[in-house]
This record gives C-alpha cells, sequence and structure tokens, in this order.
C-alpha cells in the first residue's frame, strides 16, 4: 500500500513537471576530484623539494637533474595552486545547485502537502528553513567532499614519511589517536547544538512575521516594548547556545593546536637525531618536517566537520517539508456534462484526537447553492475543505457526480472545483495574469467578465494601466483584494465552486451584487457558501447547519429561521424574531441579523 501510494506520488509529480531532483553527485565529484589532485601535489611537494636540495649541495647547481627536480617542485607548486582554484569554483556551484535543489524541493512539497499538514509550520519557519537552514544545507555536499580529500593529505604524508624514515613516522602515529579523539568529541557535540540553534533561530522568525502582521494593533495598544521582549525572547537561549558552540569549536582547536606543535616537535627531534646519526640527509629532513606537519593537519579538519554536521542539520529541517504527505490521485475523470451533484457519505475528519466532523447523507443537488452556517469552531472551513479535496477524510466519502473526488485525477478534480478564499494568496504578475492563472485556459474577455461578476472591473480600470497593471503597484483594500480573489475563482469555476467566507470584507449591497451576478454570469454550477450573514444563507436553496461538528440540520433558511438555536448563530433575538416576510419584524431586528 506505501509503495503504491509512492509510487502514485512519483506519477502525480512526473506528469505535473515537478522539478526539484537532486542534482547527482557530478558537482560533489568534481570538487572531490580537486581538492584530491590538490592533496596529492601538496603531499609529493616535500619529497621533491627535498630531493632537489639534496642535489643541489652535492653537486653545487651544476647537476642537470638537481634542475628538474627543481622543475618538477615548481610545476607541483603551480598545479596545487590552480586545482585550489578549480575547487573553490567548483564548490561554489556546488552549494548553489544543492541549495537550490533542497529549497525546490522543500518548496515543491510544502505546496502539495495537505493543507491542515502543513498549518503546524508557520511562515517564519518555513522562511527560515527555506533560507538559513537550505544554504547551510546546500554547502554540506562540498564540504564532505572536502573533508574526505583533506584525509588524503595527512594519509599520504605519514606513508610517504614512513617511506623516508619509519621512525619518525612511528612516532607520528602514536600521537594521531589523541587527534582522532578530539573530532570525534567535536561533532558528537556539535550536533545536538546545532539543531536546538536552528530552532530557536526559526523561533525567532515566526515571532517577528507575527508582530509584523499585527503592527497596526501594536501601535494602537502602545505595547511595543512587550511585543519586543516577546519577539527576542528566544535571543537568550540562542546566544547561549551560539557561545556553547564557539566554545566547541575553540575547545577542539586549541586541543589540536596543543597537539599539533607536540607531534611536529617530537618528528623534529627524531629526525635531527636520525641526521646526527648519517641516516637521513639535510633534504629528507627538510621533508621530515614537512611531511610531520601534514600528518598532523589532520585537526584541521574540525572546521569543515561543523560544515558537515551543519549541514545535516539542516537538510533534516529543510527537507521536512518535502516529507509532508501529500494527496494521492486516482486515474479516473467526470462523467461528461454531470450537474456537479456533491455527495457526502459518512465522513469523519479528526484533529488532535477530537472529532472536528461528521457529515453523512448530505447531498447537494446539481446546480443548488448550498450555504454552510454554525458557529465559530463548528467545522464549517473543515467541511469547505473535504467537499473540494484539500484535505481527506479519516472515514468517509465525497463524490462529485458519483465518482469519489480521492479516485479522481488531479486535473480533472482542479479543473471542476474551484476555491475563493477570504484571503486570496498573493501573486505576481499583472492584474489580468493573476485573474487568469489557474488549471484553465481563460481569454482576456473572460478576466473582464469574471473581472466585473465579482464587482472588481471598475477600480481595476482606474489603475494606472488598468488590467495591465502589475499587482504588486495596485493600492488595493481589503475588500479590492478579496474581490481580485473572487474573480479569479470566478474565471476558472467548474462543476464545483466552494467560497470559504470569500465575501467577508464585503459590504451588504457588493455582496448582493456578487451574488447575483455569480448565479447569472457566471458558469453554471454547484456552489457551497461558507456564510456568516443571513442574507447570504437566504439566498441560497439549502442550509448546511453544522454544529459541535456535526449536522444540526439541512433545510432552507426560511424553515430553520424558526428555530432559535438557528437565529442565535447569527446573533438575532430568540422568541421575538420573526420568519422572514415578516415586515414589522424585519423593522425591528439588526440589519445584519435580517434573512
Amino acid at each position: 500500500m506505501l509503495t503504491t501510494g509512492f509510487r502514485a506520488r512519483r506519477a502525480d509529480r512526473a506528469r505535473d513537471g515537478a522539478d526539484g531532483a537532486e542534482p547527482g553527485r557530478a558537482p560533489e565529484v568534481l570538487v572531490l576530484l580537486c581538492s584530491v589532485g590538490a592533496a596529492v601535489a601538496t603531499v609529493a611537494q616535500p619529497f621533491a623539494l627535498g630531493r632537489t636540495l639534496d642535489l643541489l649541495l652535492r653537486d653545487g647547481g651544476t647537476g642537470g637533474a638537481a634542475g628538474r627536480w627543481l622543475a618538477l617542485s615548481a610545476a607541483l607548486l603551480v598545479g596545487e595552486l590552480l586545482l585550489d582554484s578549480l575547487t573553490s569554483l567548483f564548490t561554489g556551484r556546488c552549494n548553489a545547485v544543492w541549495t537550490a535543489s533542497l529549497r525546490s524541493r522543500a518548496f515543491d512539497g510544502l505546496l502539495r502537502a495537505v493543507p491542515d499538514r502543513a498549518r503546524p509550520f508557520t511562515p517564519g519557519d518555513v522562511g527560515t528553513r527555506l533560507t538559513l537552514n537550505a544554504a547551510d544545507a546546500g554547502g554540506a555536499p562540498a564540504a564532505r567532499a572536502a573533508l574526505a580529500a583533506s584525509m588524503v593529505t595527512p594519509v599520504g604524508a605519514l606513508a610517504a614519511l614512513a617511506v623516508v624514515d619509519v621512525w619518525v613516522a612511528a612516532c607520528v602515529l602514536a600521537g594521531l589517536p589523541a587527534l582522532a579523539l578530539v573530532l570525534r568529541t567535536f561533532a558528537r557535540d556539535t550536533g545536538a547544538s546545532v539543531a536546538a540553534y536552528q530552532d530557536a533561530q526559526s523561533q525567532i522568525a515566526s515571532r517577528l512575521l507575527e508582530a509584523l502582521e499585527g503592527a497596526a494593533t501594536i501601535a494602537a495598544a502602545g505595547t511595543g516594548a512587550r511585543e519586543r521582549a516577546r519577539v527576542l525572547e528566544p535571543l537568550t537561549p540562542l546566544a547561549a547556545l551560539g557561545r556553547h558552540m564557539w566554545a566547541l569549536h575553540g575547545r577542539a582547536l586549541g586541543r589540536s593546536g596543543v597537539l599539533v606543535p607536540l607531534l611536529i616537535l617530537v618528528a623534529t627531534a627524531v629526525g635531527g637525531l636520525r641526521l646526527a646519526s648519517g641516516a637521513l640527509s639535510v633534504g629528507e629532513l627538510l621533508a621530515v618536517c614537512r611531511y610531520a606537519q601534514l600528518t598532523a593537519g589532520v585537526g584541521g579538519a574540525a572546521s569543515l566537520l561543523d560544515a558537515v554536521v551543519r549541514g545535516r542539520e539542516a537538510r533534516n529541517r529543510t527537507l521536512a517539508l518535502a516529507r509532508e504527505p501529500a494527496l494521492v490521485h486516482g486515474t479516473r475523470r467526470l462523467p461528461p456534462a454531470g450537474p456537479g451533484e456533491l455527495e457526502l457519505r459518512g465522513v469523519r475528519v479528526v484533529r488532535d484526537g477530537r472529532q472536528v466532523l461528521r457529515v453523512d447523507g448530505v447531498r447537494v443537488p446539481g446546480g443548488a447553492t448550498a450555504a454552510v452556517v454554525g458557529r465559530s469552531g463548528a467545522g464549517k472551513s473543515v467541511l469547505a475543505a473535504v467537499a473540494g479535496r484539500l484535505t481527506d477524510p479519516d472515514e468517509g466519502q465525497v463524490l462529485l457526480d458519483g465518482v469519489p473526488l480521492d479516485r479522481l485525477t488531479r486535473k480533472a478534480l482542479r479543473t471542476e472545483v474551484a476555491y475563493a478564499f477570504e484571503r486570496p494568496a498573493p501573486a505576481e504578475g499583472t492584474i489580468a495574469e493573476v485573474v487568469a492563472a489557474g488549471p484553465r485556459r481563460v481569454s482576456p474577455e473572460q478576466v473582464g467578465e469574471a473581472c466585473r461578476a465579482a464587482g472588481a472591473d471598475g477600480f481595476v480600470r482606474r489603475l494606472p494601466s488598468g488590467y495591465d497593471t502589475p499587482l504588486s503597484a495596485a493600492p488595493l483594500s481589503g475588500g479590492e483584494y478579496q474581490r481580485l480573489g473572487l474573480a479569479r475563482a470566478f474565471a476558472h469555476a467548474g462543476r464545483l465552486l466552494i467560497m470559504d467566507d470569500a465575501t467577508s470584507s464585503l459590504d451588504t449591497a457588493t455582496e448582493h451584487e456578487v451574488d447575483r451576478a455569480l448565479r447569472h454570469s457566471v458558469r453554471p454550477g454547484t456552489r457551497l457558501v461558507v456564510a456568516h450573514r443571513p442574507s447570504v444563507a437566504a439566498r441560497a436553496d439549502l442550509v448546511i447547519w453544522l454544529e459541535d461538528g456535526g449536522v444540526r440540520a439541512v433545510a432552507p433558511h426560511r424553515e430553520l429561521w424558526e428555530t432559535a438555536d438557528y437565529r442565535a448563530v447569527f446573533g438575532a433575538g430568540g422568541a421575538g424574531a420573526a420568519a422572514p416576510g415578516a415586515s414589522t419584524a424585519r423593522r425591528a431586528e439588526p440589519e445584519e441579523a435580517r434573512p
């Protein structure tokens, strides 16, 4: 079952052209090859220089052999410089392609995730994961390659040292376990600190975005100092974690800083004794000292190890977005020319162990408008999400024209089910491009018709460039922005149009005009409207009344209005409130309570 679901998701991504595959190991291999080549040149240089020095001392610089060895030494030096330059070039490219890949995969996974499942990731947390964490994770492959190559230098130097003089090599080898222990301890202690540090960064970013969204409220309430303290509260543990990581890094460098000179000193002393006994030449002593220094340089791998550990933790945080469960789509299509009949059978939704929705046997006839009403927390938005398959119920089925939604292809589902929300998603492009963006191909004429139906055509034409005005440059109010969201939904309306509080920012007159246009100017189909005003419910063909996650009743608004509990949903009076049609009651009750 899991394998089938995984294959279905992979097939979905292939059909939709989803980008974000790993760039492969080629960039990392290039970094590794250049780093290893530079390390080999570094290891060969002491031997060549020592041999050159011995020949110069023996022949006085007149022999041809000394010239050849001198040329080889120069070639090795130039080769090392060139390979180091190529390593830097390929490292930058490797970091860039891996960072882009991780960001693409994480963002793609977040967009494809079931919205309810992705909600725990706050905007600030997502921003941190896609920026700081992705950049750290993108640098890990190159750092890993450089770390592997850095081991070539001490290992090769130790082997060359054993060739030159086995006794000096034995002295250096005896001190290497201590250096290895320093690195192991550093890697173990750094991992936990890095994870906590990145989490604290995310908390600050999340709180900062929350403060920015509520900046007007903060200014009006005069709570700036309190909000500043709240946003910066994680800064104290962040600073402590930062100091702890620097302490770990400094401790590792300090310990290796003591061990490395000590090993070099011991190697130099033993090499001097070997020179005095005639076992080593002057050139070989030079090579011995240099090889001892290169072998002990394993302690310098702490910085690369830190980058690898940091990148590993950052990768886990970034790809947590990509691992969010996505909806698995089927292979069926809707029957042609269906009316858009919506039916919910045995639907049950559970969140955090609590049942938030239970609907069974509710049917909305094709072409009808159903209003979903209920108090706050009754499950209205959950029903809207389930009805259009933004999420799947834990039990039961939702059918459109007799076909379960989870068996439809992604294209069939999103082409025939459109949504309009209270807060439309921001988008780039001109007004016309934003309205036209969606699963259907929409002509400029259809864009204009949709905007007129949503009551947006008037203010759009007053913009500097009309429909060609970039959305980012359009000074729109909340209601105007919401009308653009309605226009986009109207332009892509299919058999089922779900409006989740999509007219909350509109005044009553505009809302009435939008409703009239929805009935006569938008493609015919079934409407499911989350309603907070009795006027919206009164214009619907039937009302689905939710209470505590369950269906209290399904009936026309006029019938339900006879029930005091139903009137209380809209804040209307109890025994004193009359049914629609009684003129005296209409004059007595508040305007917003009139059906």
